[in-house]
């Protein structure tokens, strides 16, 4: 059941964005009694993209939100098929035949499908949604009239004690307050750093994925139930590949990424059709596994992976950024999204404390202290997850036991986090600031 527009807070927010983040963002103002309206660049609410993952921290911040957050992930979320898979988060295999090794200082670690690790996470395991599956449950408790569609915002600026947002197609907006939810390629992040801000535009990680999905009974006939039905990785020189299951089991997600020569990426376009001879000879010296799983990829995409510098701060005055906006980052932890949803719960119980316009810069400095740090290690860790799948890290080179000691624990700190003690030190930091808040 979608929470009631009826505002009772003396401001109205704007949120520039309509994806994963800003819908929660939004959501949480509405159970504030925070009057608000989304703003999204598209005819409609949508998602790009395939599987995304969720730890047991953004699980949390689901239920912490809104109940019925958690309830609609938990309508769409897929798991591991295996019950004894289930705490599990991925497992890890080498992926590479012996020839593919031929760079690499020493040899090949291991032979082919030897298992480097299984990584477990609490009693979750690897959950996972359809990204636009995910992004309808989202949809159906925001409002219709919270919505407004078609409006790409262009500029942002204080024009007497309102915030004025003024969207391409030239029409404008007032608000007391604003978010930019509008993704990696952010204009609120332009506008708010200014576009020769050093950190103001993302950075190719080096890395690109070709991504695809597989119907699952032909997954299960080309590398067996258990690889198939379970989250897998598969690890080699210069690159990975994971699958994990999707849609109720009923399709494979996979990700196949390569490491850059080069490590730049020069089109315009960082989600191209893919050749699929380029792919074969990107993955030409992996194993029978990886090789069977790409050449049953349907519709595959190549998706070049950018993420962003760290921004010196998430807000200027009453103007704030959220999600990818503030923080994109690589996929290789499956924390990204779980980032934003942390965020809007962070941030909008902030706002929900605030009795007055002049004390909402007080909650987003209060919510930049807190999340900031947070965020910006999830992104620095991502591209160290990255080197360490695809044997490229400095300290861990190729030692399976110390891979395995180190993925076996590096993610604890993103999914043990004390979500309502993380709350507890963004009050302590706005009330230390003098918020009139109703604590």
């Amino acid at each position: 059941m979608a929470p009631a527009n009826t505002p009772k807070k003396p401001f109205h927010v704007a949120v520039c964005g309509g994806g994963i983040g800003g819908l929660c963002m939004t959501i949480g103002l509405l159970h504030q009694n925070i009057s608000c309206k989304v703003y999204e660049a598209a005819p409609a609410f949508a998602e790009i993209g395939a599987g995304v993952s969720f730890g047991p921290n953004a699980v949390a911040a689901m239920s912490l939100i809104d109940p019925d957050i958690r309830k609609g992930y938990d309508h769409r979320v897929t798991r591991n098929a295996w019950p004894e898979k289930q705490p599990h988060w991925f497992d890890y295999r080498i992926g590479m035949k012996e020839s593919g090794w031929k760079d690499f200082p020493g040899g090949p670690p291991a032979q082919e499908g030897v298992e480097v690790a299984q990584v477990k996470a609490g009693n979750l395991g690897q959950s996972s949604v359809h990204r636009a599956h995910f992004l309808d449950e989202l949809v159906k408790l925001v409002p219709a009239d919270v919505a407004e569609f078609g409006k790409r915002v262009e500029k942002v600026e204080k024009v007497g004690e309102k915030m004025r947002l003024t969207f391409q197609d030239g029409t404008t907006a007032e608000a007391d307050a604003v978010i930019g939810c509008d993704g990696v390629k952010a204009r609120t992040r332009q506008i708010l750093l200014g576009e020769n801000h050093p950190a103001t535009h993302p950075v190719f990680s080096g890395v690109y994925a070709y991504r695809g999905l597989i119907p699952m009974e032909k997954a299960v006939e080309a590398v067996g139930d258990e690889l198939a039905r379970n989250s897998q990785m598969y690890l080699g020189h210069n690159g990975h590949l994971l699958t994990f299951p999707i849609e109720k089991g009923a399709t494979m997600n996979v990700v196949a990424f390569h490491r850059k020569e080069d490590g730049k990426w020069e089109n315009d376009q960082w989600v191209l059709p893919m050749k699929k001879e380029d792919m074969f000879r990107d993955f030409e010296a992996w194993g029978d596994s990886v090789k069977h799983i790409l050449s049953l990829m349907e519709k595959p995409d190549v998706w070049a992976l950018f993420d962003h510098a760290p921004a010196p701060t998430y807000y200027q005055g009453r103007f704030a950024l959220l999600g990818d906006a503030a923080h994109a980052s690589t996929p290789h932890q499956g924390a990204g999204a779980g980032q934003a949803i942390e965020d809007a719960y962070v941030l909008s119980n902030l706002l929900g404390k605030v009795e007055s316009v002049q004390d909402i810069e007080k909650a987003f400095h209060a919510y930049d202290a807190v999340r900031r740090p947070r965020s910006q290690k999830v992104v620095k860790t991502s591209r160290d997850a990255a080197a360490i799948y695809e044997f490229v890290d400095d300290e861990l080179a190729g030692d399976l036991k110390k891979i395995k000691e180190r993925l076996e624990t590096r993610l604890n700190w993103i999914w043990d986090e004390d979500l309502g003690q993380q709350l507890k030190d963004a009050e302590r930091i706005m009330m230390d600031s003098g918020v009139r808040a109703s604590l």
